[in-house]
């Protein structure tokens, strides 16, 4: 497993991958070392990242390979389903994968998500358009939002 780290708007950004595909994409809430070189399987995910920030990539195209238990897995394939720019809530998105009564197990798999930004759980809201639980952080969580947002706030001063 090849690991790397770069520095993004919103931290430092852990990547690790091999050849079967990009394993987790990590936000720290620490200051690391910037990795000199990257690992030629992680090369994708950094260019595909750094085009998500400077705003001119809005869907990824990385294989992938998330570690985690088939419901996880379909929950984060649906996540993957939700557009740039919008949001979807917990309850919809439970419905969505055929259980209202799941919300809770689909609300614990968004947070084990292990690759951020890339399966956008950022973008699954509270039912009353509230920002809930992120395990990046709510300030993240906003500013991904509103980075994605196709209506940018002017600044009136």
């Amino acid at each position: 497993m090849e690991t790397c780290i770069i520095k993004s708007p919103l931290g430092f950004t852990k990547i690790t991958g091999d050849l079967d595909g990009i394993a987790s994409v990590t936000v720290l809430n620490s200051e690391e070392k910037i990795t000199d070189i990257i690992p030629e399987v992680l090369e994708d995910c950094v260019l595909q990242l750094n085009q998500y920030f400077e705003g001119s990539r809005k869907q990824f195209s990385l294989k992938l390979n998330p570690k985690g238990t088939d419901f996880q897995n379909r929950v984060w394939n649906t996540l993957q389903t939700i557009p740039h720019g919008k949001t979807t809530s917990y309850l919809q998105l439970s419905k969505q994968l055929g259980d209202v009564k799941a919300i809770r197990a689909v609300a614990n798999a968004n947070g084990k998500n292990p690759l951020w930004i890339v399966i956008p759980c950022h973008r699954v809201i509270g039912s009353d358009g509230s920002l809930t639980g992120y395990a990046g952080g709510l300030h993240r969580k906003k500013w991904l939002i509103e980075h994605e947002s196709p209506y940018k706030q002017q600044s009136l001063f």
